[in-house]
This record gives structure tokens, sequence and C-alpha cells, in this order.
């Protein structure tokens, strides 16, 4: 048995009590046992292993519903000659360049940083959309071993697309029908898969087709839509449909299908997610850096849509987004007092309900038989602190590298920001070797 004591506990328990002045947090294996008042709980279990809170907050770990392992090499890299004017651009001179040059040790080291990263910033949860086409065949499998090295719980899909031709869009399905076969089969609680689109504009009618015949009905698909406008200019000009509409008669969307961005959707195509219950995530910060709009928030969560927040690895900071979703929501209304609610709810409810979706455990929660997936902010707040004002606490008060301690299904994977059982010198020394051929293949030159 392990509790840890000694810090504000937050529940986001809507059927039972959400906030402890002094709580405390019982588990073993990878299940909670019992929340509630510290002191109950350290005479219940007086030969539990403790783990100190140290007088921060105590809360569920984060969820990442939407980021891109293939970009994690990208800190910091300028590639010669790249001067975007516009969102095609973005894509073809620096994302696509990056992914037809990862090759598996450039793949292996991107998803070691991205997943230490994200422990290191509380999110034990990742649905990744990966690309690498430099080398694809065994890229999902590569991650997963990550994954599981790690601790982590992923949900991963490989990015298919006709960009670089027949033959590596074939691989790019195989890829997914292999893992999604691979996954139906380890029945592993803490991995799942989905069958992975880049966009509609690169992506045929013919190669939707053989997507669906692939996946047999097996999983989900996760697909950007409508990220940019060309997006829709493509789908109506070589379709005559909006890229929603599309989808649609390509059999896409569903409860089980994430829809990433979802910027330029007019209503009737909201309506049409919200009947087949599609799942949309927004991620604010790599929209504004794209300089290609903000996603409509406010209409999709009047509509009931489940509408979840990823970071599109722009950061692993999902603290971050939320601010930053905050305020392009009020600055694209003009009004400075919409958004709360509805990014909140984002973050700390629809990711959780995304996550059950294709987990079997309880996540985003603390209570007795959810997942042991805990986190310890070092946040001492100077000014009041309760149930009722939480959440303006998280969002003007906190960030991601106040995590002090993470723990996924219930494994301890950082304590007081050192992570457990990972050589953090000899993994970054690795991933930097990793950048380093990657960016000098990019730039024709030795780093």
């Amino acid at each position: 048995m392990n509790l840890i004591t000694n810090g504000r506990l937050i529940t986001r328990d809507t059927d039972g009590k959400g906030y402890y002045e002094h709580g405390a947090v019982a588990f073993e294996g990878t299940k909670i046992v019992e929340v509630g008042e510290e002191t109950a709980l350290r005479a219940k279990y007086a030969d539990a292993h403790i783990i100190d809170a140290k007088g921060g907050v105590i809360m569920p770990a984060f969820i990442n519903a939407h980021t891109h392992i293939y970009s994690a090499l990208a800190r910091g890299l300028s590639i010669v000659g790249n001067n975007p004017t516009n969102f095609y651009e973005v894509l073809d001179g620096t994302w696509w360049a990056i992914d037809r040059h990862l090759m598996m040790d450039g793949t292996r080291a991107s998803a070691t940083a991205l997943y230490m990263d994200s422990i290191k910033q509380g999110a034990t949860t990742v649905f990744d959309h990966h690309a690498s086409y430099g080398e694809i065949p065994g890229t999902l499998f590569t991650i997963s071993e990550e994954s599981r090295r790690l601790g982590l719980r992923s949900c991963l899909c490989y990015e298919v697309s006709d960009r670089d031709g027949e033959e590596k869009c074939l691989q790019a399905i195989k890829e997914n029908a292999d893992f999604i076969t691979y996954c139906q089969k380890q029945n592993d609680p803490m991995l799942a898969a989905m069958f992975g689109g880049h966009a509609l504009f690169t992506i045929s009618d013919r190669t939707f087709d053989r997507m669906a015949e692939a996946n047999n009905g097996r999983t989900g698909y996760h697909i950007h839509v409508s990220e940019g406008m060309n997006d829709v200019y493509d789908s109506l000009q070589h379709y005559g449909r909006r890229p929603v509409q599309r989808l649609q008669d390509h059999g896409i969307l569903g409860e089980k299908t994430i829809l990433g961005h979802c910027i330029h959707v007019n209503t009737a195509e909201m309506d049409i997610i919200k009947e087949t219950g599609t799942m949309v995530v927004n991620n604010p910060e790599s929209n504004m850096g794209n300089a290609i709009g903000i996603c409509p928030v406010i209409q999709l969560h009047k509509r009931g849509i489940l509408l979840g927040m990823g970071t599109d690895a722009y950061t692993n900071d999902m603290l971050e987004s939320i601010k930053v979703a905050l305020c392009s929501q009020r600055s694209q209304n003009c009004l400075p007092n919409v958004g709360w609610c509805e990014v909140t709810d984002m973050l700390f409810k629809n990711n959780a309900r995304i996550g059950a979706r294709y987990f079997p455990d309880e996540l985003g929660v603390l209570k007795a038989g959810a997942a042991a997936d805990i986190i310890v902010m070092d946040y001492k707040p100077f000014t009041p602190f309760s149930d009722e004002n939480i959440d303006g606490h998280m969002i003007f008060g906190m960030t991601g590298r106040q995590c002090q301690t993470t723990i996924a299904a219930g494994k301890v994977l950082m304590q007081d920001r050192v992570l457990v059982d990972i050589d953090e010198e000899a993994e970054n020394a690795h991933i930097l070797e990793a950048a380093k051929k990657l960016w000098g293949d990019l730039n024709h030159r030795t780093y």
C-alpha cells in the first residue's frame, strides 16, 4: 500500500468530495484504494509507504489528447531557406521535411524525449499522431516500446498520406493495421491504437477506401480536419464536399474518431460531428503559432460536442495550453467573460471522457477504483485556495514545470523532480545525438 500525504487534494470527483485541505490518496497496484482526510487515512493505513507531497497540491495527472512525437527533435531547429508565408509552406518546409528525414533511431529518440518531458509536466496519457516517412515499418511498435519502458499510457496511430507517393502511403496504412492487430492481441490497458490520417487535402478517395478496408471497423480514426483553409478549398474544389461531409461519405466519423483542430468547420459540419458522436481536439498554441485561426470552441461546446485539448507538440505543458486557449477564445469573441467553463471542461473533464473511449481504467479523477494516475504540484498559494477557485489557480498560478511527482498506473515515474529508474543524463545524450543527425541531414552540416 502507498499513501500520498501532506498536501491539498483536488479529486475532480463530481459524485464525491472535490477538495480536501489536508488530503491523502491510498493506492495499491494500478488503482486508487481510497481518498480522504490525511489523519484518517494515515491511521487506517499505518504500514503504508508514504509519499510526501511537501505541502503541494495533489491532483489527477493530465491527459494530452493530440500530440506529435515526430516533432520532438525540432526544439531550437531552424531549417536553412525555410521562411513560410502560409500553412502549406509550414508543413512542407518544416514538418514534412523533418519526418522525411526521420529514421527509426530518430523516432525512438523523439518518443523518449516527448515521454520524458510529459512525465516532467504531469501528463501520463498521450494520444499521439506519428509520421516518419524516412522509415515507416515498425515505427508504432518502437514508440510503444518506449511508452512501456517509461511507464506511460499511449494511444498511437500513423499518419496516412498520399504526399510522398503510393508506396509510402501503403506502408503507412499497413503500419496502422498491423499495430491495431497487435493491440487487440496484447489487450494491454496502457496501450491502444487508432487509425491515423494526415488531412483531407493529402488523402484521396482511393486512399480513404484503402484505410477503411484495412481498419475494418476495428477502431476509430485520428485525422487533422480544417486546420487551414486550404483543407476546405481542396475538398470543395476537388470533391464538391466540405471536409466533414467528405469524412462522413467515407465512414470515418463516429464515437471513437478524433478530429484534430476543426478551425474552419461551419455550423452544418458541427451538426454532423454532434450527430455522429465524433470527438474534436483543440490545439490552441499550435493554431495561433501557425497563424491559421482559432477553433470555434464556444460554438462546439454549445452543441454538446466532446471537445478535448491537445498540444500538437507545440509544448507538452497542458496548463500552458489552457492559458492560451482561454485568452484566444476571449480575443476571438471580443468578450472578456467567455471561455472559462469551456476550456476548463476541455482539459479537466473532456480529456478524461476521450480517454474512456480507449482505455479501460477511469482517468482524470482521484477516487476509489480509478487509475492511480496522480501528480503533485509544487504550488504554495498566497491567496485563498479552495474548491471554489481551483481552476483560477490552475490558469493563473500553475505551470506544468511545477509538477514535482508523477505517478502512472500506480508506478512512480518521477519523485521530487527526479525521474525514477531513468538515467536522464544518458537518455538526453542519446536524444542529442539523434537530433544532431536529423539537423545535419536537414541543413547539410555537422552539429
